[in-house]
């Protein structure tokens, strides 16, 4: 399956970035008609935005406030122009986080990736994600027909209805969680059911690992994984190269240091950065607290855009020490009031029976005097005392820690 969706995926990676960043000060302006964002970018000259560079100077949304900031201001926290009358459907996700649905065919960027899956005009899908209330059905849904394929809104979970709807439509494709194909195929081996239509799978909302893949394979079934989430839809989806995920046209991802809007150095580990392009509800800057790093070069596969490593952890590392929180924000402001250094990592461990916190700082250049500025700085914002160890240019483990909890109970 070398064939791509269409010819913006093989482009060449400047003329897209060219485009993308073009559209930047048309869609901030659209997004300022919503009270939250117009208070964010109070000030700034969103003519001006129109580079990564000048994009990653723009505050970053935590995903993680959203549902404190929509419970203030119902029901979107301030950060969508239109009335809720004004999109086709409306969700709420764990948190709960309020979402819109444009009323546009494939409003979540869905079509490219199930395409890179093999789904093609004409086939049958079977949709496990769930219908009710979140936007996972939706999301595989809409995609789906974009594409032609007919789809059984199955949902998730009653296995015997799942077998009936199997065998009498015979669907040659599925959409769900690895972990929910995985019982079906278990439950039909173990109770005689015939599912083997099914020949081909885009997985997502849980872990994918490779023994995985190599069991569905080994049953005839080809499984490719996303990553996409209820707010945002499709951001990444992986393709036959197998090496990592394409991110999704139309979307600008970026990777930065945990607790900052920094962009790492590519490579890197960081936290997941996304701003999407439609100007009916556009989102910028979401800061997802999920963990990845940009790969290098191109993929096998044709497709010229960025690719990431997938989902490798969170960035969401607040830990209690001595009684009080400690940050990755607060890391960082340690890290901008001393340029010169390297990574920083906050490790936290026990002795005795009492908290020590331990700040592990690259450098080339160690002295007495740089340990005690830093560790001044560590108590002036953090408000608790910690020690200061030096290490060596590149040799903290690049995994995207900034606070290493280390303590163990019991």
């Amino acid at each position: 399956m070398s064939d791509t969706f269409d010819t913006l995926e093989t482009r060449d990676p400047a003329e897209r970035e060219a485009a993308l960043c073009a559209r930047l000060p048309e869609i901030l302006k659209q997004a300022a008609k919503a009270p939250a964002y117009a208070e964010r970018f109070a000030g700034i000259d969103l003519d001006g935005i129109r580079s990564r560079e000048a994009l990653a100077t723009l505050p970053v949304l935590r995903k993680s406030e959203l549902p404190g900031l929509q419970k203030a201001a119902l029901p979107f926290g301030g950060f969508v122009s239109g009335a809720p009358g004004s999109f086709g459907r409306l969700f709420t996700s764990p948190g709960p986080i309020f979402e819109p649905e444009t009323d546009a065919p494939d409003p979540w960027r869905a079509a490219r990736g199930l395409f890179a899956a093999g789904f093609r005009r004409g086939d049958v899908v079977l949709n496990t994600f769930s219908y009710h209330l979140t936007p996972g059905g939706f999301i595989m849904d809409s995609g789906a027909r974009a594409l032609g394929c007919a789809v059984i809104p199955a949902g998730p979970g009653n296995t015997e209805q799942q077998f009936e709807l199997i065998e009498a439509y015979r669907p040659v494709a599925f959409c769900g969680t690895p972990d929910f194909l995985k019982i079906l195929l278990d439950g039909a081996a173990s109770s005689g059911r015939d599912v083997s239509s099914i020949r081909r799978a885009l997985v997502s909302g849980a872990a994918f690992p490779k023994s995985l893949q190599e069991e569905f394979s080994a049953k005839g079934i080809e499984a490719y994984q996303a990553y996409a989430t209820a707010d945002l839809g499709f951001i990444a989806y992986e393709t036959s190269a197998r090496e990592g995920l394409v991110v999704s046209e139309d979307v600008i991802v970026e990777i930065v240091r945990p607790g900052t809007g920094d962009p790492v150095p590519e490579g890197d580990v960081g936290e997941i950065v996304v701003t999407t392009l439609d100007p009916h509800h556009p989102i910028l800057r979401l800061a997802l607290g999920d963990l990845t790093a940009a790969m290098s070069g191109l993929s096998p596969c044709g497709r010229t855009n960025m690719r990431i490593k997938g989902w490798m952890g969170r960035a969401d590392q607040a830990t209690k020490v001595k009684g009080m929180f400690v940050r990755p924000e607060q890391v960082a402001e340690i890290g901008r009031r001393h340029p010169e250094l390297g990574r920083l990592r906050l490790v936290v461990t026990r002795e005795g029976e009492a908290d020590v916190m331990t700040l592990m700082a690259e450098t080339d250049g160690p002295t007495d005097a740089l340990a005690a500025s830093l560790g001044a700085s560590l108590q002036n914002v953090l408000k608790l005392k910690g020690q200061v160890s030096f290490a060596h240019p590149g040799s903290l483990p690049n995994d995207g820690k900034v606070i290493a909890d280390e303590r163990t109970l019991g």
